[in-house]
């Protein structure tokens, strides 16, 4: 029987943070520019939540000022895992309550990587290519 393969297989490593007195709108730029929806928000090296492109945008459309930073708009305490939990945990409990991401820590808490909804699907059609590809 196969062993169900772990978060660090399918997360995305290194992904892109920000500081929490950022800007929204420097955050909003910087995810554009690197074509992603979710920056993990660090204090000290330290994870203390996690902004989505539609927080963002949300918060760009109600706000015309400037000074709006992603603490103002960020979900504090995200949904966290390690490396080398179950990738079936991970997307069980995303699909459960709703979470457009996973945030990857070492044990020290340090960001090491990303698992998003959109990595999710890769790897749902990864499964079903596999399995339909050992059926025909």
């Amino acid at each position: 029987m196969k062993q169900i393969p772990k978060i660090e297989k399918y997360m995305t490593t290194m992904p892109h943070t920000v500081a929490r007195d950022l800007s929204v709108v420097k955050g909003l730029e910087l995810m554009r520019m690197h074509c992603i929806r979710h920056l993990p928000v660090e204090e000290d090296g330290k994870l203390i939540g996690v902004v989505s492109d539609r927080d963002i945008k949300l918060a760009a459309s109600f706000q015309s000022d400037s000074a709006l930073r992603i603490d103002d708009i960020m979900t504090p305490d995200p949904y966290t895992v390690k490396l080398q939990t179950p990738l079936d945990a991970v997307v069980s409990e995303m699909a459960e309550h709703k979470y457009g991401c996973a945030i990857v820590v070492q044990d020290n808490g340090k960001v090491v990587g990303i698992f998003t909804a959109v990595d999710g699907l890769r790897v749902l059609s990864e499964v079903i290519q596999q399995n339909y590809r050992a059926v025909s």
